[in-house]
């Protein structure tokens, strides 16, 4: 038998195998799991030698820019781990979620032959692509693990040795992975102990690095279980704003620590630390931990403990730039927290707003003017908030001026402001106009496109020379705001049509962001249940929705988008008036556009018993519609979340509702 056929059939025994993983190691059943993955979902031969996916130029810049931030803090931990490595002949690679490689550090001697194995920058080691290995299993787990030699999937990489940490910003999301390579290496997989220790252990660095970046500004609480060690390499880190609130949590903390059990926490919900008080979690005295910020002697040391009984050592490090929680602070001076989870909580697990939202992210505080462009509805107003909400400006005020909703006669004097005196009917003492009302804060103009021609003039003047002259004023007032701009026209068509200044839209867009309409959105689950309890919490009622409603508006197109929904699910909260919202409280042409599969408009008026067997008529269709879709795309999740626009996450849990098992896991 050859290597190759070897190889195949080892792999294929194992994918249709029956016997439980659970009885493996778990380096191993993780190693197995996927290979069955890469059978059954992703279609992928184990006899062949592709080549490694090299991404383009293009695709690989714009991976570096979503990462900028995070590429800085991980290269500084790269470069001490390889000290460590280099000698033995590893390599170390960083990939983005999505398994790029953006980052690397390597022996240019094997130049060749690294880039010929793919362990270079651009490589995509997803599992999609490159089957079991390392870094796509590693991110496809989220968990650390060594592929060494025959564990991988292809056989034309078997002669490699891979071990992959993964990687989490401050807020829990998946960031990537850190991985350490190389091209040849014993057999014994015992070998590779050492370096998946050290691989785990600067994982955690850099992210305890990067959370310590991040929260720079707050107080960080360290807890340790070493009293000695606990003030350089606590295990446990939380960022507290003053009040007390805790704003962020790292990876040992979220696993370690839990909110008290009350009866409005539910207790898978008590790991999510952020957004809740210190009090939730430590029995301690509260001032005795803030007592920390004041300074104490090692032999004074606090030990906290929590509210299950787990005691640990504590010591606080200050904000770089804040004010001590006991300092009276003075008007003008109080800190600005980073505030970036304001921003993610626009959207869910869809990746094309994830992406807008972590360049949003560094734009916040950047000195250029923004673009937001998208179909009406979309939310560029709530996107232009988030942005002033999560800058140093948030405290200042936000100026929200609608170009097309004015009367052309008014627009100038209500931007500009006059002076007393300037004309009949005015007021006696003149009045600031909105730009200069933002000074300070953000300027935000939505539909820029219906500004008068005339007055582009004015306001490009504006823009550039950071001051405005109202009406009847002979001396120019200075103004300091940040100026975000909106549209659902195409500025680029208007400016050649000539009804938009050329020299204004390249002023306006220093940066721009295109909003997605809703239905292009996976995320709509997340938006209904969001809007859900947003409006519910206004109305003072119960916010809940059935399967068959729930799956009915995940199918309407929305050409309303996001402020359609809005709509529909207030009209249908008001109806339903503290009940679970059933396809009977939803508006009439909603259900009417409904595609098959819903329940008809005539069901409506059926009896209870009649409607209700009609409500798990339509759930059944869902899970069968699941079931063909899961099929269709030979058990592929992601491919499968795609054609239903719904998230991963949702069809696992849509999945173990309906009892729907994949072929491989039955035993």
């Amino acid at each position: 038998m050859t290597t190759v056929q070897h190889h195949v059939d080892r792999i294929l025994r194992v994918v249709h195998a029956h016997e439980p993983l659970a009885t493996l190691d778990a380096n191993t059943s993780l190693i197995h799991r996927s290979w069955r993955r890469c059978a059954t979902e992703h279609a992928l031969d184990p006899g062949l030698r592709p080549d490694v996916r090299i991404e383009t130029s293009s695709r690989l810049r714009e991976c570096l820019q979503q990462n900028e931030e995070h590429l800085h803090v991980a290269r500084a931990g790269m470069e001490q781990l390889y000290k460590h490595v280099s000698a033995l002949g590893y390599v170390l690679l960083l990939t983005d979620a999505d398994g790029v490689t953006i980052d690397y550090i390597g022996n240019d001697t094997w130049d060749q032959s690294l880039k010929r194995a793919g362990l270079a920058l651009g490589a995509n080691w997803n599992e999609i692509h490159a089957g079991t290995n390392g870094i796509g299993t590693c991110i496809a787990e989220q968990a650390t693990l060594t592929c060494h030699r025959e564990d991988h999937y292809y056989v034309g990489h078997v002669g490699l040795s891979c071990t992959s940490t993964p990687l989490f910003d401050p807020l829990g999301g998946f960031m990537g992975a850190l991985d350490v390579s190389v091209l040849s290496s014993p057999d014994v997989r015992e070998s590779q102990h050492l370096i998946r220790h050290l691989t785990r252990l600067y994982g955690r660095m850099i992210e305890d690095a990067n959370f310590m970046h991040q929260f720079r500004e707050h107080w960080i609480l360290r807890l340790g279980t070493a009293g000695p060690l606990v003030d350089v390499c606590g295990e446990l880190m939380l960022a507290l704003d003053r009040d007390g609130k805790i704003v962020g949590a790292n990876a040992d903390a979220r696993r370690n620590l839990r909110l008290l059990e009350t009866t409005h926490i539910p207790s898978e919900m008590r790991g999510n630390l952020v957004g809740h008080h210190l009090s939730g979690v430590f029995g301690s005295r509260i001032d005795d931990i803030w007592r920390l910020t004041k300074g104490t002697a090692s032999d004074e040391r606090i030990i906290v403990t929590t509210w299950e009984g787990q005691g640990y050592h504590a010591a606080m490090i200050a904000p770089k730039a804040a004010p001590s929680r006991y300092r009276t602070v003075e008007s003008g001076a109080q800190p600005n927290p980073r505030r970036e989870q304001i921003l993610q909580r626009l959207a869910g697990e869809d990746h094309r707003m994830q992406q807008l939202l972590d360049r949003a992210a560094r734009l916040v505080d950047k000195p250029v003017n923004i673009l937001i462009q998208g179909e009406t509805g979309t939310g560029k107003e709530v996107l232009a908030r988030a942005l002033h909400d999560s800058s140093r400006r948030a405290d200042q005020p936000f100026i929200a001026v609608n170009c097309a909703a004015i009367p052309e006669s008014l627009i100038e004097s209500e931007l500009f402001g006059y002076m007393p005196g300037t004309f009949t009917g005015a007021r006696s003492k003149g009045m600031k106009g909105l730009i200069q009302r933002a000074d300070g804060g953000t300027l935000f103009l939505d539909e820029i496109g219906d500004m008068p021609l005339q007055l582009q003039t004015r306001l490009l003047r504006t823009l550039s020379e950071r001051e405005i002259l109202p009406l009847g004023a002979d001396r120019p007032v200075h103004v300091n705001l940040h100026v975000i701009a909106a549209s659902h026209r195409d500025l680029r068509r208007q400016i050649g049509a000539g009804t938009f200044r050329e020299d204004l839209y390249y002023r306006l867009c220093g940066a721009t962001l295109a909003l997605p309409a809703l239905r292009e959105r996976t995320d709509k689950e997340f938006l209904i249940t969001r809007i859900l309890r947003a409006e519910a919490s206004t109305m003072q009622t119960e916010a809940s929705i059935s399967d068959a409603a729930l799956a009915l508006l995940l199918r309407h197109e929305w050409p309303g988008n996001v402020r359609e929904m809005r709509n529909v699910l207030c009209f249908a909260l008001s109806l339903a008036e503290g009940e679970p919202i059933e396809i009977r409280h939803l508006p009439q042409e909603i259900v009417d556009l409904a595609s098959s599969g819903s329940e008809p408009a005539a069901a409506l008026a059926l009896p209870a018993p009649v409607r209700a067997a009609s409500l798990e008529s339509a759930a059944a269709d869902s899970a069968n519609e699941l079931l063909e879709a899961l099929r269709r795309h030979h058990w592929n999740i992601t491919e499968t979340a795609k054609e239903l626009g719904l998230c991963r996450a949702t069809i696992y849990r849509r999945m173990k509702r309906h009892d729907i098992v994949p072929p491989t896991q039955f035993s």
